[in-house]
């Protein structure tokens, strides 16, 4: 199984960035997937997940700024960001589950990096 997560990059505060994860060597339809964060210093958490039928969960900071989507014939699971802060800038990861409740996840990616100026 792998998770290939890219899209990262520099971005100026407000801006927006979309980041993708193709995931190859597992039936990716039926896997939850997530999108988690981890800043610098600080524990890695959970920002979005979406479940096999297309149901959505956002933490509550990024609710209304971030939308998380899947496209099932790309294997592929997306983040968009929005209205992006110094405080978004962090290591993001997906993350595949094969419980439909979600975690622990059982699939991780290599991570891509986001840095957002101020």
């Amino acid at each position: 199984v792998q998770l290939q997560a890219f899209g990262g990059g520099l971005v100026q505060a407000g801006g927006s960035l979309r980041l993708s994860c193709a995931a190859s060597g597992l039936t990716f339809s039926r896997y939850v997937m997530g999108w988690f964060r981890q800043a610098p210093g600080k524990q890695r958490e959970l920002d979005a997940s979406i479940t096999i039928g297309g149901s959505t969960n956002y933490r509550d900071s990024v609710k209304g700024r971030s939308t998380i989507s899947r496209d099932n014939a790309k294997n592929t699971v997306y983040l968009q960001m929005n209205s992006l802060t110094p405080e978004d800038t962090a290591v993001y990861f997906c993350a595949a589950s094969w419980r439909s409740s979600g975690p622990p996840y059982d699939y991780w990616g290599q991570g891509t990096e986001v840095t957002v100026s101020s």
